[in-house]
């Protein structure tokens, strides 16, 4: 179990190294650009298949212990240390991202977004893999800043060098804005490590915050949780967002939405609340009305983009999308309850699934008209899908319901809890503000269901093909590989929830009573 962990953050990164090297000649084939994505498809085949046999390995029965674990003195002067583990929180993130980047792999494979080399593609989409799991494996806040800003680089480069339509201002205005809020971010972890002496995450969230005073405790949530909004993003730090999302690749896309989201609410579980919750206590308030906004803004947003005439992107809407969703993620996370944190880390993992899903489905639109403009994907040429390419069509309609969050599907429970939990937050937290806010998601539930049922309209259910309109490719057999696991899991996590909740659950109300150990 340490060395799959082990393995687990560190190969992604030996195969980046790989992939800049000429391939032997045996295993070139008739193409040396085929042949090194063919070793994208391979490393994160491989990582994948570590990641599984590390969840199957893990001891369920005691999922709030961290499991797994390596600690190796690194820089003694500063007491930082090599420290993995894995708990019931951060497994679940780990196999998303290793599943998601073998996904994108594969379809990289047949489908290679125009741009430079395929070795440079590969490298990169390996770094941004080891970074952001090791986001999720790390026990130490220097490493856990390294890890977190490890993954900006590479996203940069493939929004830049590989993204459509204005993506050198896009990625610019992507790592502008992460950068700016990680240096406040990493101002917040030092003050932490120096007041109590020490960065081990395990430590100080056992210490449960007793040896840092309320206001260091207020202002290092301050510092840290401004950084981990941006990256989340939380309204309104989200303007990087859609831009990034509309010129990014379909995989630069996936990975944004499905894995890299994930790693600022990631942060508040497992920094915020547990190291500092004295500071989060008085600052979940700001930090619930923030994610009540988004979620209306969102949702609102999204309608003003989906209404015809609007020459909406359909790929800018699935991002402004994301603003809502995670708003669900940090209401549930403000409300200091082990209902709303679960929830908000099933909403986590729901998202993953859902959006990633969506935007493999808006990326095959685009590679098929050229476009992902609303009005075009609804006029003559995109009217009904369903008629044209009934898979294609289907899967789409599947993919919206469970972003709305239709009963049965993963997108369902998440919302659910933290909204639930929104009803009771914590002790000592306005209850009168919450029910506002609580109403406000109920609002957002509302709006996300108009937005998403007209796009399905739109999109899919148009007149008949009119005559002589070629015929339109339904999905492909790439395309149903890549795309099926994702389905697959999405109907799984909304039938039986209890399979991700029964693991997080134990280790947020230990993380919520006094931290890990």
């Amino acid at each position: 179990m340490q060395f799959l962990l082990a393995f687990v953050v560190v190969a992604p990164l030996l195969g980046a190294a790989a992939a800049l090297l000429p391939a032997p000649p045996g295993l070139k084939g008739k193409s040396p650009d085929q042949a090194v994505l063919r070793h994208s498809v391979t490393v994160t085949g491989v990582i994948l298949l570590a990641a599984i046999a590390l969840a199957a390995g893990f001891d369920h029965d005691h999922p709030s212990r961290m499991q797994a674990t390596t600690d190796i003195s690194w820089i003694k002067a500063l007491d930082v240390r090599i420290h993995l583990g894995v708990d019931g929180i951060s497994l679940p993130l780990l196999v998303l991202t290793a599943l998601l980047t073998f996904l994108c792999a594969l379809y990289s494979y047949f489908k290679m977004p125009q741009g430079p080399s395929p070795k440079a593609f590969v490298a990169l989409l390996l770094v941004l893999e080891a970074g952001t799991l090791a986001t999720f494996a790390v026990l130490d806040l220097v490493l856990f800043f390294l890890a977190f800003e490890m993954v900006l680089v590479p996203m940069y480069f493939l929004i830049a060098r590989w993204g459509g339509g204005g993506r050198r201002a896009a990625a610019g205005k992507f790592i502008l804005y992460t950068l700016l809020g990680s240096v406040v971010m990493l101002l917040g972890l030092l003050l932490i490590g120096i007041k109590a002496g020490t960065f081990d995450m395990v430590a100080l969230a056992t210490d449960n915050g007793r040896g840092l005073t309320t206001s260091v405790q207020v202002t290092a949530v301050l510092a840290i949780g401004l950084g981990l909004a941006v990256k989340t993003p939380m309204w309104p730090l989200h303007s990087w967002l859609p831009d990034a999302h509309t010129a990014a690749p379909t995989v630069g896309s996936v990975l944004l939405a499905g894995v890299l989201l994930k790693m600022g609410t990631y942060g508040f579980v497992r920094i915020a609340l547990p190291i500092a919750p004295e500071g989060m206590h008085t600052l979940a308030p700001y930090l619930a009305a923030f994610a009540a906004a988004g979620i209306v803004y969102g949702s609102l947003a999204c309608l003003a983009l989906a209404r015809p005439g609007a020459k909406g992107d359909l790929k800018r809407l699935i991002a402004y999308s994301s603003v809502g969703h995670m708003g669900f993620v940090l209401l549930g996370i403000a409300t200091l309850t082990p209902t709303g944190v679960n929830g908000a880390l099933f909403a986590n993992i729901a998202h993953g699934l859902i959006t990633g899903l969506l935007f493999f489905l808006v990326g095959a639109l685009k590679d098929r008209y050229g476009t992902a403009d609303l009005d075009t994907l609804a006029g003559a040429t995109g009217a009904a899908l369903y008629g044209r390419a009934p898979r294609l069509g289907a899967l789409l309609a599947f993919a919206a319901v469970a972003s709305l969050g239709l009963p049965g599907l993963a997108g369902f429970w998440g919302e659910m809890l933290a909204l639930f939990a929104a009803f009771d937050p914590a002790e000592g937290l306005n209850r009168a503000a919450y029910l506002v806010f609580m109403a406000l998601g109920g609002l957002g539930t509302l709006l996300t269901a108009a937005y998403l049922l007209m796009v399905v309209r739109r999109v899919c259910m148009g007149g008949p093909r009119p005559a002589g309109e070629p015929e339109l490719a339904d999905v492909q057999p790439y395309e149903l590989a890549a795309w099926t696991p994702l389905v697959a899991l999405t109907v799984l996590a909304g039938l039986w929830p209890a399979v991700l909740l029964g693991l997080t659950d134990p280790a947020v109300q230990q993380l919520l009573a006094g931290g890990t150990q």
